[in-house]
């Protein structure tokens, strides 16, 4: 799993989302993040979704945008998904 990192996350209406205790971006678009926390993997959904800050040496993300949901997705299911989006 990811680092020892303390794992926070701050929302600020919806429209801004820090994390903490990141260990990677696995991979983000306008409409989902990926992320590898020391919590487990997150998935961050929403709308115009754009990646404000990011410190991978302090394990920071930043993401602006209309957030719709926060999911942490078990390791084999991040698996399954990763695989899936690779053969559509």
């Amino acid at each position: 799993m990811a680092s020892a990192e303390p794992h926070d996350i701050s929302i600020k209406g919806r429209k801004w989302v820090q994390v903490t205790g990141v260990s990677s971006v696995e991979s983000f678009d306008a409409h989902a993040f990926s992320l590898v926390t020391s919590a487990g993997p997150l998935t961050i959904q929403g709308t115009n979704l754009h990646m404000k800050h990011l410190d991978l040496d302090q394990g920071i993300v930043e993401i602006e945008g209309t957030v719709s949901s926060l999911t942490y997705v078990s390791e084999q299911a991040q698996k399954k998904r990763v695989v899936g989006r690779l053969f559509r």
